[in-house]
């Protein structure tokens, strides 16, 4: 029995033409608000770090661990997530993901040491990866010919919360005069974003196939491979793992970096962490290029470019200005280019009715590797120092993910309407 015909009936006859442009742009708006908020969470964690690592005594390995080790979780959630978010309703899905994510949240300031947080932490990346999953499902089924610009939009989301969460944290800790105050803040509007997202998010919007209307059931994808497990879902899965690696091993210790290696205050740490979100908002126009054109070579170049960024990044500069430049530059290309067009060549890598698998294999290969970069990137510190740590992970590991590039055939692979015709 065919995957479509497993759904339920609301997913097999969803289309945007009954919902009205309002109601898609407010649900739309409720979705990218709680994905704004999973960045939100994940960023608060990095520049309260070295506090949090002083009062509860964790060494460097460990906090590296705890900066990117919950993304396990949302590696785990992945592949089971994308499997049912092609049969279930993916509006529940992700509103009881909502949910998990802030209640890890709002155990973190709870705890007393090493073992429970990074249980607390690996709770929150669960429920966070069920979010990106079903989401990033919900833009490649109604928004399919255009979904890398409907993903650049769900990018700009996650930049506007990669930018806020560190200000908004480090100003809250330092009014309340605890690290503690804002994870309980932000898991109260978790909670509430609950709500909105029942009120407000049309299952129509979250529970389509294959686009809103029904011109692409008329389109054959015999080219593509009928099994979701092929050669182009490796090699988009090889860039995303590599791309995980580099990007959280950046993020897990970069403030870190800044503080004990060139002696930034808190306060220019959390900016220079906050610039990266503003370029992870370049994920619009980047998911506008990758509907025009070739994205292995889209992908090849945004490896490079951070290569180049995180280079200078390490290795020469050392004031506040030319870290917030570069900051933003790994921002615009390692997420808002290379995390926007890893997740859309996913689902182009697979026939429609796998597009939530596509989602889920992404998020699976991204932050498996995501998980293990801060522990990674600790070691080679430890080895190599700041300076070599961030030469081996961060610049010489993208240069050398760009062979994975070649492993990907266009030819078989779900094209943009601009390039079918």
């Amino acid at each position: 029995m065919s995957s479509t015909a497993q759904q339920p009936p609301e997913q097999s006859t969803a289309r945007s033409d009954q919902l009205t442009k309002v109601s898609i742009a407010v649900g739309f708006a409720v979705l990218c608000a709680t994905y704004m908020l999973n960045a939100m969470d994940r960023q608060l964690f990095y520049p309260l770090l070295p506090d949090i690592s002083k009062e509860l005594g964790f060494s460097l390995a460990e906090s590296g661990w705890l900066a990117t080790g919950f993304t396990l979780g949302l590696a785990l959630a992945g592949l089971p997530t994308g499997y049912l978010a092609d049969r279930l309703s993916r509006k529940a899905i992700i509103m009881v993901s909502v949910l998990v994510y802030s209640l890890g949240t709002l155990a973190i300031p709870l705890s007393v040491g090493i073992a429970d947080m990074s249980v607390y932490r690996l709770v929150s990346g669960v429920g966070e990866g069920v979010q990106a999953t079903a989401l990033y499902a919900v833009v490649g089924a109604f928004f399919f010919h255009r979904r890398s610009v409907a993903a650049g939009v769900i990018g700009v989301a996650f930049g506007a919360g990669v930018f806020l969460g560190p200000l908004l944290g480090t100003n809250l800790a330092g009014g309340f005069g605890t690290w503690r105050a804002p994870f309980f803040l932000f898991a109260s509007v978790g909670l509430l974003l609950c709500l909105l997202t029942a009120l407000f998010v049309s299952r129509k919007l979250t529970e389509a196939v294959t686009g809103g209307t029904g011109e692409s059931a008329a389109v054959s994808y015999d080219h593509v491979p009928a099994s979701p497990y092929n050669r182009n879902v490796l090699g988009v899965g090889l860039v995303s793992a590599v791309s995980g690696l580099v990007v959280y091993g950046y993020l897990g210790l970069y403030p870190t970096f800044l503080r004990e290696s060139l002696g930034f205050t808190p306060g220019d740490a959390a900016l220079a962490v906050s610039f990266f979100g503003f370029g992870a908002m370049m994920a619009l126009p980047a998911g506008w290029l990758g509907d025009r054109m070739s994205q292995p070579r889209l992908l090849a170049f945004a490896l490079a470019a951070t290569a180049v960024s995180t280079y200078f990044m390490y290795q020469v500069a050392t004031t506040p200005s030319a870290q917030y430049v570069l900051s933003f530059l790994v921002g615009t290309f390692g997420s808002g280019f290379l995390f926007t067009n890893c997740a859309t060549a996913m689902q182009r890598a697979v026939r429609p009715e796998h597009v939530g698998r596509g989602a889920g294999l992404f998020i699976l290969f991204y932050y498996v590797a995501a998980a293990f970069s801060g522990l990674l990137f600790a070691r080679l510190v430890g080895l190599l120092g700041w300076d070599g740590a961030g030469l081996w992970q961060l610049t010489i590991l993208p240069i050398v993910g760009i062979a994975a590039v070649a492993l990907l055939q266009t030819s078989k692979m779900v094209l943009p309407r601009q390039a079918a015709k």
